[in-house]
């Protein structure tokens, strides 16, 4: 009967036509009172339960769902079934991952008695045994050098009894000298495995939800049309405003947890900048929240923002946006539970928000999101979901293989392009251009970076400081800069990276206006948030022209 009843909810799930939202009802009302027999049919049941809360049907299905939601880490069927649901992300189970450095201290901050390492990792206590000597005291260093002990065992002699093993690890990398590069590169070295016990308020799929979204219900079919990328850029979101810190920090947090409880990361939200986000209501509970980062993770042109996107609440996918100037590099994901939906809406309106907060034209996909080096993208079919929105790539060889698979569907609607072909296409980006007369040049940024560490190692050997002190004085000298008098660190900060990569321009050829208005560019890159700096930068056609012009002379 309780397998059944699961089928039919299957069934029905996406169903809001007349009578829909009884017989939904009728069987969460036996999956209440079920046990079902397997781990694979707990997860089926939490899955459905998860996708009904974010596309309700009604006030009494969504009351349903959400009241087994909030029992469900108190069902029998999960008690029997627990250690098979580890790592799901299901309220009550445990979570084991190698937890990036950022997602890792965040856990440890938020839930100190409830993080340790996976004693099973031999090979990261190996690691850890190389690098704890560097953590601790010289006295300490001197002892385990002679005493030889495996790496938990060290870290059971010299922690606090009260202490977990992973809060103790991760607060002596946290105190180490540098800046957060240099701790997160060392932390991300020792690669430990973690183990998250679940706990009252640790992160789960199961109660992750935005309390200050409203409900809306569905009114019908979800829209599974291919949407007019065109048509919806041309359509503003219906509302954007800023978020106060206090919701900024509920959002990201809610943003971290979607990751740690699905086994990713995303830098945007592992440093995120409570003070730089943005809440964006599409209508019909769909909303995005997009969020800067701080100060120092920050990029030394573009500006990324990461984004979560929120079905009445719900999280359903992340994303993330590179901008530089009109251009936008995009990653998209939509979380598995919601791939049922409407993704390639989601996706355009997305576009349609970026169109009109940062006044963005021009979208690319890099190959690694397509599957190039990546598995889940090719078996989702990621790069012929962008290229029927109507992406297309500009290297040659990949546009002629892509009219060719073209070709072959329209002959045969049935022809499934071989793994092999989509790995061929993956290997270059796609582009989407609003203006498809003046499409916006790409810009190598990592070919950039490396002709900048070229030019410092001229300038000053393998003396960066110094490099970077000279380059600063120079590009300020030109534009008329005599004080940094009332400028912040974060400024500061943003104008050493930025100097020699100018100096590269030949900004001596520009008008003494465009050197000028450099200034408050870069006082805006260090500012609170980089909205304001992404509009100066879209506004400075002379720095952007010589950075096109200067990159396409290395592209040669």
């Amino acid at each position: 009967m309780s397998l059944s009843a699961l089928v039919g909810l299957e069934r029905v799930r996406l169903d809001f036509g007349p009578g829909a939202a009884a017989a939904k009802v009728a069987l969460l009302k036996v999956l209440g009172r079920a046990r079902l027999g397997s781990a694979a049919s707990v997860l089926r049941l939490h899955e459905l339960l998860c996708l009904m809360r974010a596309y309700p049907g009604d006030a009494e299905v969504l009351a349903r769902v959400e009241s087994m939601l909030e029992r469900f880490d108190r069902r029998a069927d999960l008690r029997d079934h627990r250690a098979a649901l580890a790592d799901s992300g299901i309220a009550g189970t445990e979570i084991r991952y190698r937890f990036f450095a950022g997602q890792a201290q965040w856990l440890a901050n938020r839930w100190p008695d409830r993080l340790r390492l996976d004693r099973s990792d031999r090979d990261a206590e190996l690691r850890i045994a190389h690098a704890l000597p560097s953590l601790v005291t010289t006295v300490e260093a001197h002892a385990l050098a002679e005493a030889r002990l495996p790496g938990f065992a060290a870290l059971d002699r010299l922690r606090p009894r009260q202490q977990t093993d992973a809060v103790f690890l991760l607060q002596r990398l946290a105190a180490m000298p540098g800046n957060g590069f240099t701790r997160e590169a060392f932390s991300d070295a020792v690669d430990a495995t973690y183990v998250l016990a679940p706990g009252n308020d640790t992160p789960s799929r199961t109660t992750a939800r935005f309390a200050a979204a409203p409900a809306v219900f569905q009114p019908g079919a979800l829209s599974r049309q291919r949407p007019d990328l065109r048509a919806e850029l041309a359509r503003p979101p219906r509302a954007v405003r800023a978020l106060s810190v206090r919701d900024a920090q509920v959002l990201i947090d809610l943003a971290r947890g979607a990751m740690v409880t699905r086994a990713r990361s995303l830098e945007a939200f592992s440093y995120a900048n409570a003070r730089d986000a943005w809440l964006v209501d599409d209508g019909q509970g769909l909303t995005m929240a997009l969020v800067g980062v701080v100060a120092e993770r920050r990029h030394v042109l573009a500006s990324y923002y990461g984004g979560l996107m929120l079905r009445n609440g719900v999280p359903i996918g992340y994303l993330q946006s590179d901008h530089l100037g009109g251009r936008a590099a995009l990653s998209f994901n939509t979380f598995e539970t919601f791939r049922g939906g409407e993704a390639a809406h989601t996706f355009a309106r997305w576009l349609a928000a970026l169109r009109h907060v940062f006044g963005a034209v021009s979208f690319s996909i890099e190959p690694y999101q397509l599957g190039d080096d990546n598995d889940e993208a090719l078996e989702s079919g990621a790069w012929w979901f962008y290229a029927k929105l109507g992406f297309q790539p500009r290297r040659q060889s990949t546009l002629r293989l892509a009219r060719d698979e073209a070709a072959k569907v329209a002959r045969n609607p049935r022809h499934r392009t071989r793994p092999a072909v989509l790995r061929q296409l993956a290997q270059a980006h796609l582009f989407f251009d609003l203006d498809r007369a003046h499409p916006q040049p790409w810009v190598p940024l990592a070919e950039v970076g490396l002709q900048c560490g070229t030019s410092l190692s001229e300038r000053a050997g393998a003396d960066r400081d110094l490099a970077l002190e000279q380059a600063s004085t120079e590009l300020a000298r030109l534009c008329g800069l005599r004080s940094w008098r009332g400028w912040s660190a974060d400024e500061l900060q943003a104008w050493r990276r930025f100097a020699p990569l100018a100096l590269l321009l030949e900004p001596r050829r520009w008008q003494a206006e465009a050197l000028r208005a450099l200034v408050p560019l870069m006082r805006a890159k260090g500012g609170a948030g980089e909205r304001d700096y992404v509009a100066r930068y879209v506004a400075h056609a002379t720095l952007d022209r010589a950075l096109v012009r200067w990159a396409t002379t290395l592209r040669r």
